[in-house]
């Protein structure tokens, strides 16, 4: 395609999260968005993916539908498949993976479909001396992903490759890491202005806090990525894109004064933290202190934002521990932190009661396989 040729898109999210993915990708002037379910619909070229890719806090995927067809059968799968012009997409010397989903279709065995996809991609590239691409499982230049719903296949480019989540940054995680797209989104609905402070009692290993500083900051989150899928297409322009960086980062923000602070009962976490803010280049912006959640005191007047994702206690025995915890942070955010707008992401109903907390706006979210509720309230 050309830069310029119009192309559909579909970017994916988290359930819950399409409203904040097309608020975003609107604000990025991608146009024709239509919001669906996991994701919103876009048309554009394929820089504008580029941008997608890079720019977008909220998102998991940018796929690129090239084909839609009629799938009843294997042969109908097959003929589909092979119908595509996949030199577009692939070289003899790449590596790609299908990736199978099947709803509603008498095609329903995912397995069965990959191989018969793979088949006609193979035979479609396959040279007169007998090169072609091979499956990679594990790490592929590319990822096609063949969607069924009632006997019609949707097949997707992946430009992304691995999930947008992955901003690049992460060395170190604790024993049940917020996913750094979720912790775009609580920052969303939290309302946070990005000038006021903001300060996490449980920081873990400061996902929201590399979120909110990156963010404060104007940086695109796909800036630290060593790669994207899309830069192993055939006739990528690897100048337009290095462009498309460059400007990216003309337009971060110099440090100004702001007060991102995180604490943690744990040293090993406040450790961890400490090393992904460096890796993310963000560690001069943010405060980091080994500290209970009870002995929570923030400056009285400062109108701050409280933006937290304290422990769940998935684990037996773990809940009656984390009771107290809840109970002496509960206290100091009612004796403490008056005027406050609190934004915290629980996923265990019980251990939030213990909060006592004034009467707050619940979003429902999902952390991982955990149903959660976000709680905004005003201290």
């Amino acid at each position: 395609m050309s830069a310029s040729q119009r192309e559909p898109f579909f970017v994916t999210c988290p359930t819950g999260l399409e409203p904040l993915l097309e608020a975003e990708m609107r604000e990025l002037r991608l146009v024709r968005t239509v919001r669906g379910v996991r994701g919103v619909a876009f048309e554009g070229s394929i820089h504008d993916a580029w941008r997608a890719n890079l720019h977008l806090r909220t998102a998991v995927r940018v796929l690129w539908r090239v084909a839609r067809f009629a799938a009843p059968d294997p042969d109908a799968l097959y003929a589909g498949v092979a119908a595509l012009d996949w030199a577009r997409f692939l070289s003899p010397e790449r590596t790609f993976r299908v990736i199978v989903r099947s709803r509603d279709s008498a095609l329903d065995h995912t397995l069965f479909v990959a191989q018969r996809t793979k088949d006609a991609v193979v035979d479609t590239l396959r040279e007169p001396d007998g090169r072609r691409p091979s499956v990679d499982l594990d790490d592929p230049d590319l990822r096609i992903h063949v969607h069924l719903y009632r006997d019609r296949c949707t097949l997707s480019i992946d430009t992304s490759g691995a999930s947008l989540h992955r901003r690049g940054w992460r060395r170190t995680q604790g024993p049940a890491p917020l996913s750094e797209v979720l912790a775009a989104a609580v920052l969303s609905f939290s309302g946070w202005n990005r000038r006021a402070p903001l300060l996490d009692p449980f920081c873990g290993s400061g996902t929201l806090l590399c979120e909110a500083a990156a963010l404060a900051a104007g940086r695109a989150p796909g800036l630290s990525r060593e790669r994207f899928a899309f830069e192993a297409l055939p006739n990528f322009d690897a100048a337009a894109w290095s462009g498309l960086r460059s400007e990216a980062q003309g337009a971060e923000a110099p440090p100004r004064k702001l007060v991102l602070r995180g604490s943690d009962a744990s040293p090993a976490a406040i450790e961890g933290a400490g090393a992904n803010l460096e890796a993310a280049g963000l560690s001069g912006r943010v405060e980091l202190e080994v500290a209970d959640a009870g002995d929570f005191a923030p400056r009285r007047g400062w109108n701050a934002w409280v933006v937290t994702n304290p422990p769940y206690g998935e684990r037996l025995g773990d809940e009656r521990a984390l009771a107290p915890v809840y109970r002496a942070f509960g206290a100091a955010l009612r004796d403490r932190c008056a005027g406050y707008r609190l934004a915290l992401l629980s996923g265990n109903p019980r251990l939030a009661s213990e909060l006592e907390l004034p009467p707050a706006e619940r979003v429902a979210l999902r952390n991982g396989a955990i149903d959660c509720e976000l709680l905004l309230a005003d201290l």
